[in-house]
């Protein structure tokens, strides 16, 4: 089995099993980052979107109402049933789902108007190679949205963030940085645009019940956050309970006009 093989099957293991509780997360189903991905598609009836890393769906619900059709896209089959269920009992007609991953996309070459993904990309193999699909998936002109969480750029605060992803999820792979981002999508052959920010309180029982961490692994994490320097604890806010504040980015990257 290949690493890329391997690491898919765990992401498959660890969000096919709490696809419910995805699909009801109220950090994953609300929040200014989701309005303003959604308004990337807005006034565009005709368009065709693609939601990379769909999890729960919820940006794929944001943007149906709008545009012409949806496609939402995960590792997860048990991800996506939920998807379709929960699109279903929405009425929203214009959605359907396809399981792929991400560095390898089953779609022509500019089929989409936009491509879309919201905290998904720190769970991918080859960030490289998704970005390369993703424009190589949409039209000229076309635009990508991405979502994620960041690292502030310290490497001190940097090693304490992965560490809590890693124990939290062992499906993640990184928090990259800004620079780091617009470095790949220029790599990808992106030019990047517009930039948002915004600061997400994670409620630590909620963030590691939704992952199903285990017990030993919570209390690492507890540990991690009591002995970190005062400076690691005042950046990220950390609370009483373990709940911590993480920096989100909204960047968006467009396909040259000209192809």
């Amino acid at each position: 089995m290949s690493r890329s093989d391997s690491h898919e099957s765990q992401v498959d293991r660890q969000f096919g099993a709490r696809a419910a509780d995805y699909v009801a997360s109220a950090v994953h189903s609300a929040g200014a980052d989701l309005e303003a991905l959604a308004g990337l598609c807005r006034d565009l009836p005709q368009a065709r979107v693609l939601d990379l890393g769909c999890g729960g769906g919820h940006v794929a619900y944001a943007v149906a109402p709008h545009v012409r059709t949806v496609t939402a896209l995960d590792l997860s089959q048990a991800m996506l049933d939920a998807v379709e269920a929960e699109a279903a009992r929405r009425g929203l007609t214009n959605l359907d789902t396809h399981r792929a991953a991400v560095e390898s996309l089953p779609f022509p070459d500019g089929s989409f108007d936009r491509v879309l993904t919201r905290y998904s990309a720190h769970h991918w193999a080859d960030v490289p190679a998704a970005l390369r699909e993703a424009h190589r998936v949409l039209k000229p002109g076309g635009r990508l949205g991405l979502v994620d969480v960041i690292h502030p750029g310290s490497p001190l605060l940097d090693t304490h963030l992965q560490a809590w992803e890693l124990l939290r999820d062992p499906s993640h792979v990184r928090d990259y940085g800004e620079a780091e981002w617009r470095a790949m999508l220029t790599q990808a052959g992106f030019v990047p645009g517009a930039v948002q920010r915004w600061r997400v309180r994670m409620e630590f029982s909620s963030w590691v019940a939704r992952m199903g961490t285990p017990a030993a692994n919570v209390a690492m994490i507890r540990a991690l956050q009591a002995g970190a320097p005062a400076a690691v604890r005042g950046y990220f806010e950390v609370e009483v309970d373990g709940s911590f504040m993480l920096d989100v980015i909204l960047i968006e990257a467009e396909v040259d006009s000209v192809g």
